[in-house]
């Protein structure tokens, strides 16, 4: 069984020959091509062979085009830097001192430089397959999106004080998110990973009236694209699990700070839970022992559908040991 055909087919609720791997890697896989975070992030070459590279040493069944979140952003108009070793940073949100939505520029997935870069990662993933892994595109969710730009204290106040307001803004990069994603399945991604981290700040009434109704409606566009949905929250979920069930998607990510089991019983077994052992304490710090038998005590605990990811992404300096035995292949029981 490939990599792909084992991706879907957990999806699709068959059986496989094992748990498909789908570890989210950035400043490692950079490094451990002899790159840096900087050229990974602005340099779609350096992205896709560090993924690659990975996908075939470590065994994992997914590549994506995750980075940064700041790749809207900079179709906004917002300057982007790139730290050599650190994620990139948007040094001066477009909306920080001004609510003017017409002040910001009309992103073009086809024509920004950092959109573009992301879609023609997605184009060499597909022209370089076979083997066949899953493509994972990305787009940042509504309201991660809103506090790129107008910055995280700011979108949170505006959501206390100024509805009206940032209910328009999160429409505006609603439409935006459908449109990047629309071109990332066009040039080839299976499944679209929606990152929306501000969301697990807010209360589960907000997020209910506010963000998951927005959320739903770029769910059910990249459903109708027909691409799958990956969704990604840092964080503490627990109390937006119940909203996160409407929303339809086929994998939610599973930080190390929500007990897994509790994920399961909420969302049940329509939804592929990915995680969720600690990035640092577990695969960083862990011993290739310890973490294999975190593992399986997480798949003997929620059952299926399940698939292997750190709780987030995998730290730079994980041991190699360390993320081969993320990736070593656990039997599927059905």
């Amino acid at each position: 069984m490939d990599s792909r055909g084992r991706y879907l087919g957990v999806i699709e609720g068959k059986s496989v020959d094992f748990l498909p791997r789908i570890p989210i890697l950035m400043r490692y896989a950079a490094e451990y091509i002899g790159s840096y975070y900087g050229a990974f992030a602005s340099d779609f070459r350096v992205l896709v062979e560090a993924n690659q590279r990975c996908a075939e040493d470590f065994g994992m069944d997914q590549v994506s085009v995750i980075s940064d979140p700041f790749r809207e952003t900079h179709g906004f108009g917002g300057e982007v830097v790139y730290p050599h070793d650190d994620v990139p940073r948007c040094v001066h949100p477009p909306l920080e001192n001004s609510k003017d939505l017409v002040s910001l520029l009309k992103p073009d997935s086809l024509g920004d430089e950092r959109m573009l870069d992301r879609i023609n990662a997605v184009r060499v993933f597909k022209a370089a397959n076979p083997p066949p892994y899953s493509i994972l595109g990305w787009v940042e969710g509504p309201a991660a999106e809103a506090a790129d730009l107008r910055g995280t204290q700011n979108f949170l106040m505006d959501l206390l004080l100024d509805e009206p307001f940032i209910a328009d803004l999160m429409d505006l990069c609603l439409g935006v998110g459908i449109e990047f994603a629309q071109a990332q399945v066009a040039a080839g991604a299976d499944t679209i990973g929606v990152g929306d981290a501000i969301a697990s700040q807010v209360s589960p009434k907000t997020y209910e009236r506010l963000i998951q109704p927005r959320e739903k409606v770029l769910v059910d566009a990249i459903h109708d694209m027909g691409a799958l949905v990956r969704l990604h929250i840092c964080g503490d979920i627990t109390h937006l699990l119940p909203g996160i069930l409407g929303l339809g998607v086929e994998i939610v990510d599973v930080d190390s700070l929500v007990d897994l089991q509790r994920a399961r019983d909420t969302l049940g077994h329509s939804v592929v839970l990915a995680g969720n052992i600690d990035p640092v304490a577990g695969v960083l710090r862990g011993t290739p022992a310890s973490i294999r038998e975190a593992l399986q005590r997480l798949y003997d605990e929620v059952g299926n559908p399940y698939m292997i990811a750190a709780g987030c992404e995998v730290p730079a300096g994980t041991p190699v040991e360390n993320l081969k035995a993320l990736c070593e292949p656990i039997q599927y029981s059905s």
